[in-house]
């Protein structure tokens, strides 16, 4: 895998010695990945160093929350633990790679994209635009694919032969499907001649991010360590609320935060027109709604809908929402008394979540 980013300034959900044992077996899975790629096809075992590129620079927040959730249940650390982390980092990184094709995005985390690099290839060759970006998205849907393969194995192996082997597995493929279905409706709804409500937007950060980042990394975490299914399902639904309040700062910072911090372009999901929390909340003011319809008619310029955008108040608004999301996610925790342990984790995460800037 190649050098290490600084991590440490990134804010994480686990402490400084957990992070290192997570990137240690990370690093351990893909290196067996590209080896075994290596006694077939020299271009797939290329394609994994340009993967552990991309998996390099993450927060590794899913694998961080899998530990918190066994944590909380009184689980001693072991390979089956950083098996399951890892399987949902890998995940993570599989979805991202799928969606930067979706998004037409070239940078991710401030640097270039896996499909930008095998996009620069085909430009090297001799290939025009159009060839070009299609072989750097094709490249990326491979890559997505085979991390998806391999994090399903992973996770699959964690827990095998315990009696909790057919709940995590349950709970590894329920974060798979309900990310799919997310996605499929943030891309339809960015079809819609009509913004989705704010209801609807809050629905799909639930499938889309919340249930394979938040909810289902703390449900399996807890069950591997032997808590009982309901238990589970509790921590699990409370760390629903957070990963909802967590996508919600996100959107903010996509489109009001610093490009430097974030890595993200803030002209991104404004120009895709997708259908936002910040777009929902707007959309009910009679100024941005009609600026909203110029822009995506083709009557006006970006800059002109962002200006609206800033001035109808929704960042305020989505920040607010967030903050009430953390404040009833922490009140449930401790009105189904999960163990005091996790009551301590899910406070921590609602800090976290309320303060990032990346």
């Amino acid at each position: 895998m190649s050098a290490h980013t600084a991590h440490a300034t990134l804010p994480s959900f686990a402490d400084t010695q957990t992070l290192a044992e997570i990137r240690t077996h990370l690093d351990q899975l893909v290196t067996e990945a590209q080896t075994r790629a290596a006694s077939y096809s020299a271009y797939t075992a290329n394609l994994w160093e340009q993967i552990s590129v991309s998996i390099d620079g993450g927060k590794l927040t899913r694998p961080a929350l899998v530990v918190l959730g066994y944590q909380a249940f009184g689980g001693v650390a072991s390979k089956a633990l950083f098996d399951l982390a890892c399987a949902f980092e890998l995940l993570h990184t599989a979805l991202l790679m799928h969606d930067d094709v979706v998004d037409r995005d070239y940078v991710r985390r401030g640097a270039p994209t896996l499909s930008a690099h095998y996009r620069d290839l085909a430009l090297a060759a001799g290939r025009d635009s159009v060839d070009a970006d299609h072989a750097g998205n094709s490249a990326a849907i491979i890559a997505g694919d085979l991390l998806l393969a391999e994090a399903i194995k992973i996770a699959g192996r964690s827990a095998q032969g315990l009696d909790c082997e057919a709940e995590v597995e349950a709970a590894f493929h329920r974060a798979i499907a309900q990310a799919g279905a997310g996605e499929l409706e943030d891309l339809l709804y960015s079809l819609s001649q009509q913004p989705a409500t704010t209801g609807e937007v809050l629905r799909m950060e639930e499938l889309k991010t919340a249930a394979y980042s938040f909810q289902l990394p703390l449900q399996a975490g807890a069950l591997l360590a032997g808590a009982g299914k309901e238990q589970a399902e509790v921590l699990g639904n409370v760390g629903c609320q957070l990963g909802i309040a967590y996508q919600v700062i996100d959107d903010v910072l996509g489109t009001f935060g610093d490009p430097k911090a974030t890595g993200k372009s803030v002209d991104s999901d404004l120009r895709e027109a997708k259908s936002t929390i910040l777009i929902s909340l707007a959309n009910g003011q009679q100024g941005f709604s009609s600026q909203l319809a110029h822009y995506r008619a083709g009557k006006s310029e970006l800059s002109d809908l962002r200006r609206a955008l800033e001035e109808s108040g929704a960042e305020q608004f989505a920040r607010k929402l967030a903050h009430q999301l953390c404040t009833s996610a922490t009140r449930s925790a401790t009105f189904l008394r999960l163990p005091a342990a996790a009551q301590a984790m899910l406070h921590e995460c609602t800090a976290l979540i309320l303060s990032r800037s990346n």
